[in-house]
């Protein structure tokens, strides 16, 4: 078989197998990706205007998030955790639950997602200039609308390059679910290459989606943060 007849959507082409890998990747980076915000934001907030004890949480979260490997927290989140659920539900006479792998990845990334923007997403709090929020105070501005007009436009500018970063790591930790058989991208890449010993082909084909996802993401980001840093001044060399 030929390059194109192994890369075909129909049978006996595994193009179809790929796309199917590919959509679960996204939809896996996509929420983890999310998710990662929100526990960032919560976790940045926490850090920064939270008492000694949620300090002292959160701390000991990003750090542990940030110290293990990726692969092994989603060993022990994917296998570790699941287990212990059941264990719980079974000693209160409960049946077993089975978590869509879809969810599961969702959660598991997204867990390590958030213990990095919780230091993307504070360190850009802290970049936040303090002469316009104390002026923002003075006038007597709400604490929602002073977030929602000054701090958040202040702090998105500066906070996406970081972000952009993190979900370039969302989308290729997406392949470290394939050890625990999840039929991602990669997964899927290994099933059509372990089937037709068409290695170079598959692999080469997986690696320039990827490429492909990276450059688009970029572009977007870059828009992103040109709309984010609008009205502000452009340094002299820029």
């Amino acid at each position: 078989m030929g390059t194109l007849d192994l890369l075909a959507f129909s049978p006996p082409g595994w193009g179809a197998t790929l796309l199917a890998g590919l959509w679960n990747s996204l939809l896996i980076a996509v929420g983890a990706f999310g998710l990662g915000l929100v526990l960032g934001t919560l976790g940045a907030w926490g850090k920064l205007h939270g008492g000694p004890v949620t300090r002292d949480l959160l701390a000991m979260y990003t750090t542990v998030v940030r110290a293990v490997p990726e692969l092994i927290l989603i060993l022990i989140l994917y296998f570790g955790v699941t287990d212990l659920v059941n264990q719980i539900l079974i000693a209160f006479g409960h049946e077993r639950i089975q978590i869509s792998g879809v969810v599961a990845g969702i959660a598991v990334l997204g867990v390590v997602q958030g213990a990095y923007a919780t230091e993307v997403l504070r360190g850009a709090l802290q970049a936040v200039p303090q002469g316009q929020v104390e002026a923002a105070k003075a006038m007597g501005m709400p604490p929602f609308l002073m977030a929602r007009r000054i701090i958040f436009p202040s702090m998105l500018g500066l906070a996406v390059p970081g972000l952009a970063n993190l979900w370039l790591i969302a989308t290729k930790d997406t392949a470290l679910l394939a050890v625990v058989g999840f039929s991602e991208l990669t997964f899927a890449t290994r099933q059509a290459a372990a089937s037709t010993k068409a290695f170079f082909t598959f692999f080469m084909a997986a690696g320039v989606i990827y490429l492909i996802i990276t450059l688009l993401s970029g572009w977007a980001f870059a828009r992103i943060e040109a709309w984010a840093r609008r009205g502000e001044p452009r340094n002299a060399g820029g």
